[in-house]
């Protein structure tokens, strides 16, 4: 068994069978891909939609992507037609172009709600009151073409545990909050994605269910 293989294999033999695990793919050839999709993995992750689309055809039609980088609306119907689970949903304006090009193409895309957690502003998201004050005013109730199913954050990339812990923790709050107030009936909407590679296990014990991993698995070196 290869090194991506091996990595994969003792990571989800690591964790809970609750915890789902994003192989976090951005950079990496088909080949490499496929090492880990031979012991039986699925879901894997990209940033980029022109990435995806390039390796989407030539890997096995089973694979669940998930789109983790920021989704430019004018990309959104190349991926709609086949994605699994778009994560980072970081605006009104991007869910209206997702919930519309989703009922064109006769399908429900399952979204996370991106929430802006980290102590940078480079990265995206909502901010809380944002998207507190948004779902208020009702219009996700009548995106048809949207299965709400949670959250997603991205921790500030430092070495204070305590930081991210901490930023961890607010998410999970959030999600309870978000989950009493809009989304009580909705079983779907159970979802917390957060952790990466040098934090998954902080995040695990915060309460993630998806921890999207990369360089653990693949390593850090970039293949052309």
């Amino acid at each position: 068994m290869n090194g991506a293989a091996t990595n994969i294999t003792k990571i989800k033999d690591s964790i809970p069978g609750s915890v789902r695990v994003v192989a976090v793919s951005k950079t990496k050839p088909p080949v490499e891909i496929m090492q880990v999709y031979n012991t039986g993995h699925r879901s894997f992750g990209e940033n980029r939609v022109q990435e995806l689309l390039s390796k989407k055809d030539q890997l096995p039609s089973d694979i669940e992507w998930h789109l983790i980088g920021h989704l430019q609306t004018n990309k959104v119907k190349y991926i709609v037609p086949f994605i699994s689970m778009i994560e980072s949903a970081d605006s009104a304006k991007l869910l209206r172009v997702i919930n519309t090009e989703s009922i064109n193409s006769g399908r429900v895309t399952d979204c996370l709600l991106q929430v802006h957690i980290a102590d940078e502003a480079t990265k995206f998201g909502f901010l809380p009151d944002e998207l507190t004050g948004w779902l208020s005013e009702g219009e996700y109730l009548s995106m048809k073409g949207i299965n709400f199913c949670g959250v997603m954050g991205m921790a500030t990339f430092t070495e204070n545990t305590d930081q991210v812990r901490h930023e961890f923790r607010t998410l999970k709050l959030f999600f309870n909050t978000l989950k009493e107030m809009f989304f009580a009936d909705k079983e779907a909407f159970r979802e917390i994605s957060m952790g990466m590679s040098g934090d998954y296990k902080i995040a695990m014990e915060e309460g993630s269910t998806i921890v999207r991993i990369g360089s653990i698995i693949f390593g850090n070196k970039t293949k052309n």
